[in-house]
């Protein structure tokens, strides 16, 4: 039988390991820019309505056929604005950013897609479509992989490390990866706040955890101002800080160009970005700045040696 997802609930329990961040850093911080605007579900390309999943756009509620004119262009304003919005936020900082690209949405728009190159922002795929892997066939899913793979290599200038799924992997995701090769890790776990190792079909396979918690996602399900959404996030670090004197952890950010890249809640990142920017020991990094210092500091020893 080939290889499939096992639930585990000890994780690194009481003992987690010292991530060893470089500068001995309390926190390493990953901000991603989820790119998926062109790649969504639309009657253009062939699904026969118009994705409104985290718009201001309540179609889906109404069961609406067809196209939604109101979410395409909530959809248009991420890729036309918000991008370049978000881009100037972390380039105006001298921060990093990691990419979360879908790739036939940057092959939509080459502006964009070299804009990231020139920054030196790492891109991990987001996926060929912005659908769900989990209704996929294993073949379906087999080919998407490796078509956007293929795609991102060239909008971007090098191929994907690193893979992340809308909505969640199915069971053959991860199984696939390993097999299509090249990925560094995946990011389509969310129970811990430490990377870890899992053996894939016999083969070691990094897993860098993400978070809808602290997610602009939280904008789509009732959240309405950016102090609140500041605070949230604020309070996470805070508690990741503290903590981060005895034991050091990771910590993810999601955004959105079609939600933060909205001026009213571009403020609550600017706030957060200038939080996070006063504070001593605290990495801000790219996602494969991450793996990489992992690989290296805590290096895959067998089955069951450091699978938590």
């Amino acid at each position: 039988m080939s290889w499939q997802p096992t639930r585990d609930f000890l994780g690194y329990g009481a003992t987690p390991p010292d991530p060893k961040w470089p500068n001995g850093a309390r926190v390493a911080v990953n901000f991603v820019m989820n790119y998926e605007e062109g790649s969504e579900p639309s009657i253009q390309d062939g699904e026969g309505y118009s994705e409104t999943g985290l718009t201001e756009s309540t179609s889906s509620s109404t069961g609406l056929k067809g196209r939604d004119l109101a979410g395409e262009g909530m959809f248009e304003f991420g890729s036309r604005v918000g991008f370049w919005r978000l881009m100037r936020a972390f380039q105006e900082r001298g921060l990093p950013l990691t990419v979360f690209g879908c790739a036939l949405a940057l092959e939509r728009n080459k502006a964009a897609a070299a804009a990231i190159r020139d920054a030196k922002f790492d891109v991990c795929c987001h996926g060929w479509r912005w659908v769900k892997h989990f209704d996929l066939s294993e073949a379906e899913e087999r080919e998407h992989i490796a078509r956007a793979v293929k795609s991102l290599a060239q909008t971007v200038g090098e191929r994907p490390a690193g893979w992340y799924c809308r909505y969640g992997p199915s069971v053959n995701t991860r199984r696939l990866l390993v097999e299509e090769g090249g990925f560094t890790y995946d990011s389509d776990y969310y129970g811990d706040e430490l990377p870890f190792w899992q053996t894939v079909q016999g083969k070691p396979h990094l897993i860098v955890p993400y978070s809808l918690t602290n997610n602009d996602g939280k904008y789509a399900a009732g959240m309405t101002t950016a102090d609140q959404w500041f605070t949230l996030v604020r309070d996470a670090f805070d508690v990741l800080y503290r903590e981060g004197g005895t034991q050091p952890k990771m910590m993810s950010v999601g955004l959105h160009m079609r939600l933060t890249g909205h001026p009213g809640r571009t403020a609550g990142l600017w706030r957060l970005l200038d939080h996070l920017q006063g504070r001593k020991g605290v990495w801000i990094t790219r996602r494969i700045d991450i793996a990489n210092h992992w690989k290296a500091t805590h290096p895959y020893a067998g089955k069951g040696l450091n699978e938590p």
